[in-house]
């Protein structure tokens, strides 16, 4: 498909520059079939519960963000790199900016005592770092002087924003790898949590560390054309029997943001049974792809032309969501990892409980 259908406008003043406060006081465009004539509600994210039914399982992402976005210098040059995506326990592929000024051998250095070599370099500013400490120690070493990897869009200081440590967070972080926040995971709180438990919800949580890949912008002009990043992902054998079991009783699963499933989606299979996982996934979701084991989708809004703006148009409908991205627009929704949401169906299932 050409890429140019996945673009649209959309004003400057719509970028969310922090995240609502609380969190579950954020917008919520619901697309499940709402009392206007296109089937849209605009409701808030703590009325979610009221929209699920009991037996349902909400499946949400428990990565954590790591400060991955490191300042430094190879001599007296000096050099920003991002983290996107582990290698080991000492390496790590980077995007530099400027990357010509970094060759194979040389050291990019942040302190005397955290420094990384770089042996590898590939097309797109791309390197692979080899850092001086490891494991736990690597993990320390970015928590002291790294910053929180936040969007392009985000206008912050070159120092960050110490509040975005907390805010870049979601309540289900649990597990160090990720370099961009499941942002829909934003939103929830442990009063929303609470709720949704006592509403019968089910909730679990699966892992995928989030590379900074999965928001490069599509520079290519056919959706043939793209190649995304490998991202790491784990299913449990318990929470892949759990959703199967959901499923066959007659509850809904509802992905809690595009990582979710996506990764839900690379561990199904054609008959839309899901088998436990812990891999690399690099799934491009597009218009025309089948569903296999996610009913619902809560996420929030994304940028033109993005490789998430393909999944969500996939996923309930091209048509659906430049109608429900006009709409928000109009009314004012707040855009991207710290705006509002959309709570969303899948549009296969849509047709087929029709026919």
């Amino acid at each position: 498909m050409k890429v140019d259908l996945f673009d649209f406008e959309l004003p400057r003043d719509c970028i969310a520059e922090h995240p609502a406060n609380p969190r579950d006081s954020a917008r919520m465009l619901d697309l499940t079939g709402g009392e206007t004539p296109a089937g849209m509600m605009d409701r808030i994210v703590r009325e979610l519960p009221d929209i699920l039914r009991p037996g349902d399982l909400l499946i949400s992402n428990d990565t954590r963000v790591i400060p991955a976005r490191l300042f430094g210098k190879r001599g007296d040059a000096g050099i920003e790199v991002t983290l996107h995506k582990q290698e080991g326990l000492a390496q790590w592929r980077a995007f530099a900016k400027p990357a010509r000024k970094l060759r194979i051998g040389e050291i990019f250095k942040v302190t005397d005592d955290f420094e990384a070599e770089v042996i590898e370099k590939k097309d797109g500013g791309e390197v692979l770092l080899r850092f001086n400490v490891a494991g736990a120690d690597l993990i320390a070493g970015l928590e002291k002087y790294g910053v929180m990897p936040l969007p392009p869009y985000i206008r912050r200081d070159k120092g960050g924003d110490n509040q975005d440590r907390s805010d870049y967070q979601t309540i289900f972080a649990r597990h160090d790898g990720a370099v961009a926040a499941p942002t829909a995971g934003l939103h929830f709180t442990p009063e929303l949590l609470a709720n949704l438990d006592a509403r019968g919800i089910k909730r679990r949580t699966i892992t995928l560390h989030v590379g900074a890949g999965t928001f490069l912008p599509v520079k290519v002009d056919d959706t043939n054309d793209h190649k995304m990043h490998a991202e790491w992902g784990s299913i449990s054998p318990e929470i892949a029997t759990l959703i199967n079991e959901t499923r066959a009783n007659g509850g809904r699963v509802i992905a809690v943001g595009t990582t979710s499933l996506r990764l839900l989606e690379s561990a199904a299979r054609e008959d839309g049974v899901v088998e436990p996982f812990e891999n690399d996934t690099d799934i491009f979701i597009t218009p025309g792809y089948k569903f296999r084991a996610v009913d619902m989708l809560l996420t929030n809004f994304h940028l033109p032309r993005s490789t998430l703006f393909m999944l969500v148009s996939a996923f309930a409908g091209y048509d659906r969501m430049k109608t429900a991205y006009g709409h928000a627009i109009e009314n004012k929704y707040r855009f991207y990892s710290y705006g509002d949401c959309s709570l969303l169906e899948c549009a296969s299932k849509i047709e087929k409980a029709d026919d």
